[in-house]
């Protein structure tokens, strides 16, 4: 989901290069950390915010996180459950199955919540010990009408921060990011992935009067917000400013919810012609689309996800979802429509034999699993 441009995209190489031979990394803030800033206020038209910029998005959220505790002086966060992934640091990666090595008081903390359900949030916050809500706007459908704005409200209702996570979304959905398709009001927004078409850049992002408490202009108790030696690296800044000089040409969410449509309405009729319709089925947004896998009996199969994505690579797709790029065309549509019929002719036969004579390598398994 990083390449939303496609691989070493011309203008994104170029920039990245130029900056590479006036230097990487000047370790103290640098012009062009301010300017490359200043560019993004600009781009997501947030005029008086503040960034910090730093590598990944774990980094982004967990300082997040520690900003949302300090300024309210509340120690609990609110997670939205039924999305997967926010850090790899103990307090998130210690929710999950894969929790060797976390002791169990640093999830102690941690409140999950089911996305869409407003009474649920309420019901969490009005317990008065919530310092953050974190969530993505979107996932693999639209928000319920006015939940967003709903949990914007509880927020403000309950003085709480709100974060948005738009790791995935950010410079992939349709008008550059889903704080503005969706008209979305958080206090920080962390971004990640497509920022950098590749390249490694991530920002925290928020309102003044809250990120102002990782700097040193305010006489409240300091917090230490992020500090990277490589955060604010130049060719990862180079890399932002290039992407958004090209989103602004063209907006490649747009691009990408059209060749999404087109992309998932040719796959699932090919799916329905080989009679394997609610089997081997595309959904989610245009723009970040998956593919889902059930058995004969309609549950959810990871070894015929395993079989699906051998049949799809050797048909010329690296197919662990269909994500798109912009860079995409009609051609490699066409090439994907081959590949997935294909697919699901082997697919509908192993629904009938079972899958263990099609299967050449191991089944994939889940990534947060307790043991291998």
């Amino acid at each position: 989901r990083a390449n939303i441009l496609g691989h070493a995209h011309p203008a994104v190489t170029e920039a990245v290069t130029r900056a590479a031979a006036l230097g990487t990394n000047f370790v103290r803030p640098s012009v062009a950390e301010v300017e490359t800033a200043e560019d993004l206020l600009d781009f997501l038209d947030r005029p008086g915010w503040m960034v910090k910029f730093t590598k990944n998005g774990s980094d982004a959220n967990d300082a997040a996180i520690r900003l949302a505790r300090a300024v309210t002086g509340r120690d609990r966060v609110a997670v939205c459950a039924s999305q997967p992934f926010f850090s790899v640091d103990d307090w998130f990666i210690g929710t999950t199955d894969m929790r060797a090595g976390i002791p169990a008081e640093a999830t102690a903390l941690v409140d999950g919540f089911p996305y869409g359900d407003l009474e649920a949030l309420e019901a969490l916050l009005s317990q008065g010990l919530t310092a953050a809500v974190l969530l993505e706007a979107a996932k693999y459908e639209d928000p319920p009408i006015g939940y967003l704005d709903g949990v914007r409200r509880l927020c403000d209702d309950h003085g709480v921060v709100m974060v948005l996570d738009e790791m995935i979304t950010g410079f992939r959905w349709p008008d550059r990011t889903a704080m503005q398709h969706y008209g979305v009001r958080p206090d920080l927004v962390t971004y990640g992935k497509g920022m950098g078409n590749g390249m490694a850049v991530s920002a925290l992002v928020g309102r003044p009067e809250l990120m102002a408490r990782g700097g040193i202009r305010h006489d409240g108790e300091r917090v230490f917000l992020l500090s990277y030696t490589h955060g604010a690296e130049h060719t990862g800044l180079a890399a932002l400013r290039a992407v958004m000089r090209l989103c602004r040409q063209r907006d490649p969410g747009t691009v990408m919810a059209a060749l999404g449509q087109r992309l998932a309405t040719t796959l699932n009729g090919i799916s329905a012609e080989l009679g394997v319709a609610d089997r081997l089925v595309v959904e989610g947004l245009p723009q970040a689309l998956v593919f889902l896998t059930r058995d004969a009996e309609g549950a959810p199969s990871q070894v015929l996800r395993a079989l699906a994505m051998q049949e799809l690579i050797a048909g010329g797709v690296i197919g662990t979802s269909l994500v798109l790029s912009a860079a995409h065309d009609d051609d490699d549509l066409a090439v994907t429509a081959a590949a997935w019929r294909a697919t699901a002719t082997v697919y509908a036969r192993a629904l009938e034999d079972g899958p263990a004579a099609f299967l050449r390598g191991h089944p994939t398994k889940p990534v947060f699993r307790r043991f291998n």
